[in-house]
């Protein structure tokens, strides 16, 4: 008997407005799947630290494949990550030059009057992220008022670019004196580098923080140049990798202050989204809490390289101007300052550790027992994975002293 010929398979469409979340961490990348009649699937999947938008598409594409959907179902992604605050916290960041006023190559370092423990003689500050010799002065000067004093003297500004370019720097940071006032200067030099160092991510504190206040701009303006080669890199193959899915949705990823804003702005001020994926929990938290009808409520996010916690009063998220990032302890508040780096950007008031599940113990050579900030991440991963990680996590501990639950963990949630 002829069998008759069977149609060609094809993809199913979804109702309109599918959405995907996505919480990229350094140990693991969690994914959500809604569409129009609130349907919800979620994905669990070990992050990619050599490129981390592969974990992303290699999610998406095995829920496609799953449910037999066509990329062109997806209207949107919603992204968060802690891909920022993790290579501040483990120093992974770009190779940094900074460029400034002559006679302020140390503002940097000599911060602000504040530290975090008033009685530890033996306390010290962290390291800059840009070291001293790639700290580089110009001869110029803009008074208060935006006056010119001084014109940009253009050889000092060649043996800036020089000594960068010597030393292979992926990007810079530019932090003239009073340029929130008058950015000329900056834009000067800012044109100069990328004519003459291409390659190189270029930072200016007059776009990344336009205000009074000398420190906190500099910080600012050389934590965005820190992290933005990495940002901007894994976005952008993250956008070149969803389009072999037939995915060409908008791509949003939160600021630390809850917002959105299109990935290609991220690209440019990565400051804003520092803290993105522990401002994304609060905002969720605070869902929860307001659908359960609890106006009062700390929430807390566990992941494998950081631990955080935030407090939801009345129903309102805690938030705050300024942020701390990379100490032992980031938080907003002035009290304990002074052990990491200084962003003056909103955010959502977060305390965070480098601590979570990842993280590495070891005993210190005055034979105390330390647990982080470096975290075996997803690749090798704990020791318990088998995958080639010798050091003891916090995740072998639980293991071997019997917490973890072999059936499911947090009731199956």
């Amino acid at each position: 008997m002829k069998k008759s010929p069977t149609k060609p398979e094809t993809m199913t469409p979804l109702p309109s407005g599918m959405r995907v979340g996505v919480d990229i961490g350094g140990t693991f990348t969690d994914l959500v799947f809604t569409n129009a009649d609130q349907h919800l699937d979620k994905l669990k999947v070990p992050s990619t630290p050599d490129d981390y938008s592969r974990a992303i598409v290699s999610g998406i594409e095995k829920y496609l494949s799953q449910k037999n959907i066509d990329g062109e179902s997806i209207d949107e992604i919603v992204h968060a990550t802690t891909v920022a605050t993790n290579a501040i916290l483990e120093r992974k960041g770009a190779r940094t030059g900074l460029i400034t006023t002559k006679g302020f190559r140390d503002v940097l370092e000599l911060r602000r009057i504040r530290i975090p423990f008033s009685y530890d003689l033996n306390w010290q500050k962290p390291a800059p992220l840009v070291d001293r010799f790639l700290r580089c002065e110009v001869n110029e000067r803009v008074d208060a008022a935006g006056n010119i004093s001084t014109p940009l003297d253009k050889s000092s500004l060649q043996d800036a670019i020089q000594r960068l370019r010597d030393a292979s720097v992926t990007s810079v940071a530019v932090c003239l004196l009073h340029s929130y006032m008058n950015p000329s200067h900056e834009q000067e030099i800012g044109e100069t580098i990328r004519n003459e160092l291409p390659d190189v991510y270029v930072s200016l504190s007059h776009e990344v923080l336009p205000e009074i206040k000398e420190f906190e701009r500099t910080s600012t303006t050389v934590v965005n140049a820190y992290v933005a080669p990495l940002i901007g890199h894994y976005l952008d193959e993250l956008r070149e990798n969803l389009k072999r899915l037939s995915v060409s949705a908008p791509i949003l990823v939160m600021q630390s202050n809850g917002g959105l804003i299109p990935s290609v702005t991220a690209s440019k001020q990565p400051v804003t989204i520092i803290e993105s994926g522990p401002a994304a929990g609060v905002i969720a938290a605070a869902e929860v809490a307001r659908k359960g009808n609890y106006p009062n409520v700390i929430t807390l996010d566990m992941g494998g390289t950081t631990t955080k916690a935030s407090i939801i009063e009345q129903g309102e998220i805690l938030r705050a101007g300024e942020y701390e990032v990379g100490s032992p302890v980031s938080v907003s508040s002035r009290l304990v300052r002074g052990s990491g780096y200084l962003l003056r950007i909103p955010v959502v008031d977060i305390s965070e550790v480098g601590a979570g599940g990842g993280s590495i113990a070891q005993v210190d050579t005055a034979g105390a027992v330390r647990v982080g900030p470096r975290s075996a991440g997803a690749d090798p991963g704990p020791a318990c994975y088998g995958f080639g990680n010798q050091y003891p996590t916090v995740t072998d501990a639980n293991l071997v002293l019997g917490y973890l639950n072999p059936d499911s963990l947090a009731g199956g949630a």
